[in-house]
Parts: C-alpha cells; structure tokens; sequence
C-alpha cells in the first residue's frame, strides 16, 4: 500500500476527462488500495477519485459512514459509475483535496440513482440522498475534469479561504 501525490489546482492534469475501466484485475485492485490509503491519509476526507492522483480513469472512493445521522450505503468504490436520474437541489458547502485552501458553496442534486460496477466488474445501483449524494457528485465531477471551484454558485461571494488551526 502506499499514499500517492496528489494533484493540486492549478495543475492543468485536474481538467482531463477520465476514460472507462475495461480491466477488472489484481492491477486495478492494488491501485484502489493505494487510493484510499490516500483517502485516509488527506484531512478527513470523505471521497477521491483517481484523476486526482493522476489517474485517468473512472474510478473514485466515497465513505460518509462516519457521519452521524446521515443516511449512506458505508464504504464504496464506484468505478464507471454515472448518475442516470437525480432530483431536486440545495446549496452546500463543499472542500476538495485538490484545492486544500478553499471551501465554497455549489448547487448539487438532494437525491440521485447511480449505475456503476465494483472492482470486480459487477454491476450495481444505489439511490442515495442528502450529503452521500453531494459526496459522490463531487467526486464523480473529478472524472469529468470539474472541480468544486467550477460550480461555485458565486466566485464572489461563495469562495472561501479555508481555515487554518492550529495543531
């Protein structure tokens, strides 16, 4: 296992649109390893997708199970995953690895049903809602070469500078 280099804005790579997993082997299951061990290594991190850690493939982990309250299907790993229905809409603020100095406000669906397949190449579909919901559109937007910063309702007036504490 090992935590590999994140890919940080501006770095141009963050825009390239990811190509579909075909090969379900041992290979891609050594990288999903490698990928959440970087998960849990970045602060309190719910999600990555492989493009981040220049990987250009459809693949991204989300975990919102340590999240009080909120309704989640526990730990995940989408690979070819894609959104066929969603419904309604609510401002929440979002952070990324990618972008570790800024959080900001962006407009997602409040539910969605998702296909996708399991590193073995098993097919599944989730409904999900609330904050699971928000957790996989933003990844799923990496696979894209979006960024929150992209969707921002406002530059102005919902970016903002990330707190820093003070160990």
């Amino acid at each position: 296992m090992a935590i590999l280099d994140l890919l940080k804005l501006p770095d141009s790579r963050l825009k390239q649109v990811s190509a579909p997993v075909e090969r379900f082997d041992d290979e891609l299951r050594a990288f999903i390893a490698d990928l959440e061990d970087t998960r849990r290594d970045g602060p309190a991190a719910v999600g990555i997708a492989a493009p981040q850690v220049g990987r250009f493939q459809r693949i991204v982990i989300v975990d919102v199970s340590g999240r009080p309250k909120t309704p989640n299907h526990g730990y995940l790993v989408l690979v070819n995953p894609e959104i066929v229905h969603w419904e309604g809409y609510a401002i929440g603020r979002e952070g990324c690895l990618s972008v570790p100095d800024y959080t900001g406000n962006v407009i997602r669906a409040t539910s969605i049903r998702l296909k996708t397949q399991d590193p073995d190449g098993r097919e599944h579909e989730f409904a999900m809602e609330g904050y699971e919901a928000r957790a996989v559109q933003h990844e799923l937007d990496h696979l894209d070469g979006l960024l929150f910063v992209d969707r921002v309702v406002s530059r102005r007036t919902d970016l903002y500078r990330r707190k820093v504490y003070k160990a």
